[in-house]
């Protein structure tokens, strides 16, 4: 059985990919979660309770307008994992440039040999 996110783990939160998937929508604007369990083909329980796991962690917020209840994408709750992420920026850039010597090396290499 998998582990419930904690209220303060936005890794935990997002390692369920029905819950990436509501992010998703969501970074194009506000939806109720009527609308989120159609497009997901989930039943709207479901969509409520992965919703509420996302809201724990800070990354949806949610409005009610009128009788319906709007969520939202708090892009801030993601930041834990942007900065995590950003660790692995240097070395996704240095494989790149390595990638790119040898890929010019290949291509020096194949003129010089015509």
């Amino acid at each position: 059985m998998a582990r419930a996110a904690t209220t303060s783990d936005a890794f935990n939160a997002i390692a369920e990919p029905q819950r990436r998937d509501i992010l998703g929508l969501l970074r194009a604007g506000e939806r109720p979660v009527t609308d989120l369990a159609q497009e997901l083909g989930m039943s709207q329980p479901q969509a409520s309770k992965h919703l509420r796991v996302l809201r724990e962690v800070g990354l949806v917020r949610v409005r009610g307008v009128g009788r319906q209840r709007r969520y939202s994408l708090d892009a801030e709750g993601l930041r834990p994992v942007h900065e995590w992420i950003g660790g692995f920026e240097q070395f996704w850039n240095e494989s790149f440039d390595r990638l790119n010597s040898y890929v010019q090396d290949l291509k020096h290499d194949r003129r010089n040999s015509q």
